[in-house]
């Protein structure tokens, strides 16, 4: 159980939705605006797809992508910590960031759920634990390096960051059966051709015009924008099940933020069956 002194650490209940894909592209890139782009630690490029989505983030998403902002101070350090740890670029944070804007409890048609969006069975093989008491798919931190295993053993397979993306996204056997098809392991040719399905082929630029953003954010209109304060935590153990009602009682504070700071815990107790937790 993650607790700030007494307290278990406060995660964001909004649901945080899907954008709808952007149209055609509006006009062409600078040919001096990738001089001007930050440093980042995966590729970055800038093209008519990367463009689209700038536009779009800068437009019609405009309004869901300041919440997502708002909510990226909160979870990015963790994030990037949890990544460094595992040995992968930090700024594969903004994978969560266009998965789920950054929150625990998004939840999809797919049945993905999480800041990292697992489906039930791609948790599971990643060590998260899913049963009616608890789902770790909602926990940052550990869904974090379920997501950092799986994002390693895709780069490991594909060895290269923007198919790695796709495969998160499509699932690793149909990337590389797309590669398999077109005989070709660069994804903007793969992203022209008809296999893929239209929001794996958006995925890409989707992250890389998130990640631009979120880098710089006044740079393309995204001004006072009012961040949440990053989670910080304490983990402490406990030997026996424990009704969350107590545990407000003893940390002087509500049922109702106990069960906010801890979206894993499903009902009110945590897991009957753990000799620990």
């Amino acid at each position: 159980m993650k607790m700030q002194g007494l307290l278990v650490f406060l995660i964001l209940s909004a649901m945080a939705g899907c954008a709808t894909a952007p149209g055609p592209a509006l006009k062409s890139v600078p040919s001096d605006h990738l001089a001007e782009i930050k440093t980042f630690d995966i590729p970055m490029v800038m093209n008519d797809r990367v463009q689209d989505w700038l536009e779009f983030f800068q437009g019609r998403g405009r309004e869901r992508f300041t919440l997502y902002l708002q909510r990226s101070r909160k979870y990015i350090p963790m994030m990037r910590r949890v990544l460094r740890e595992q040995g992968l670029p930090s700024d594969l944070v903004y994978l969560s960031m266009i998965e789920s804007g950054f929150n625990p409890h998004a939840y999809s048609r797919a049945r993905a759920t999480g800041a990292w969006q697992f489906i039930y069975r791609t948790g599971i093989r990643y060590g998260l634990t899913v049963n009616p008491w608890i789902d770790e798919r909602r926990d940052p931190e550990k869904s974090t390096i379920a997501a950092a295993k799986y994002l390693k053993e895709l780069y490991d397979r594909f060895n290269h960051w923007y198919l790695a993306a796709a495969g998160y996204n499509a699932g690793e056997g149909k990337i590389h059966r797309a590669i398999r098809r077109y005989r070709t392991e660069d994804f903007w040719e793969l992203a022209e051709r008809k296999y893929l399905k239209r929001e794996t082929k958006d995925y890409v630029p989707k992250l890389i015009a998130a990640a631009l953003i979120a880098k710089d954010p006044e740079k393309y209109g995204f001004t006072h924008i009012e961040y949440e304060e990053k989670i910080s935590f304490e983990e402490v153990q406990i030997s026996s099940p424990i009704d969350l009602r107590v545990v407000a009682r003893l940390t002087d504070t509500s049922y109702e933020e106990v069960k906010r700071l801890n979206p894993e815990l499903l009902r009110w107790i945590t897991p009957p069956a753990a000799s620990s937790y």
